[in-house]
């Protein structure tokens, strides 16, 4: 009796813009971060500018995954899941890709010089610090995790300057140290799916388990206390409401990322956007946190 081979899995999306990696444009949203801190997000101009750096991150994260693909093609053919990738899987050819990628980067920019010259710089920042991780240190302890990290970062500080929003310093350490809990709770989790195969990846065999434990943990620990201190400095403002709704936020922000913890813990916080959009708990006390901070900005 001859063997049936399976029949190839269909996708609604095509290669190209699937080796765009769609599902990950949801760490983008992070653009709105610094105009809803502000309390402006719903002026015209400055959502315009937001939505406009929205796409343009889009683009430029699309142009990083491409490259980042090209040169891990080997690599994701090892792996249970990233062997499914339209270049690993050999459904775009890698000189294809690169030249979506400049397509892409390009479009990125333009967008950003039509927003803002900063959004522009920081668009470009980000493609630089990004490519020279994906092809130089990818492979280097730490340094890729900053390097990741500061992608989130980027993206938070991007919503900034394109409207010309002054960020605080308690902004600014909720972003990067929110980050950096991601980015490791991230290499932890791969850690844990791949078993004994993480050692076949560099970004990945130079670090335990424990050391990445100890990582997130302390960047969890330091979210939770800026967070809290912008918080409390946001309540204690002439203009705010006689409720001190900043305050009450810190409540279901503190649980959300206990959540994420939790997740991080189990293994399954390998692909951040995954656990954002399937985890209903968290979505839930996303909106328990939404709630309070919206009135505390707008009311």
């Amino acid at each position: 009796m001859s063997e049936i081979t399976p029949a190839p899995a269909r996708h609604r999306l095509p290669a190209p813009l699937r080796a765009m990696r769609p599902r990950q444009w949801v760490k983008n949203v992070l653009v709105l971060a610094a105009p809803v801190a502000a309390g402006v997000v719903l002026q015209p101009a400055v959502l315009a500018n937001t939505l406009g750096a929205f796409v343009a991150f889009c683009l430029v994260s699309a142009s990083i995954y491409l490259i980042n693909d090209v040169r891990d093609v080997e690599a994701d053919r090892q792996h249970p899941k990233k062997r499914l990738r339209p270049i690993a899987a050999g459904e775009l050819a890698p000189r294809m890709a690169l030249a979506l990628a400049a397509v892409t980067v390009a479009a990125s920019m333009a967008l950003g010089l039509l927003i803002a010259p900063l959004l522009a710089a920081t668009l470009a920042t980000y493609w630089v610090a990004q490519v020279g991780y994906s092809l130089f240190l990818k492979d280097q302890p730490i340094i890729d995790l900053a390097m990741v990290a500061s992608g989130f970062l980027l993206r938070a500080v991007a919503g900034g300057v394109a409207s010309g929003i002054a960020l605080s310093q308690w902004f600014l350490l909720v972003a990067a140290f929110g980050s950096l809990f991601m980015v490791a709770g991230k290499r932890y989790s791969e850690i844990r799916e791949l078993g004994q195969q993480a050692g076949t990846r560099l970004s990945l065999a130079r670090y335990t388990d424990t050391y990445l434990r100890f990582v997130w943990t302390v960047a969890c620990t330091a979210v939770i206390m800026s967070y809290s201190l912008w918080a409390f400095e946001q309540s204690a403002l002439p203009s705010a409401s006689a409720v001190a709704w900043h305050a009450i936020s810190i409540a279901p922000f503190t649980l959300a990322l206990l959540r994420y913890a939790y997740v991080i813990d189990t293994g399954a916080a390998g692909e951040p956007e995954d656990v954002v959009l399937s985890d209903r708990v968290l979505q839930g006390l996303g909106v328990l946190w939404v709630i309070p901070v919206a009135i505390g900005v707008f009311a």
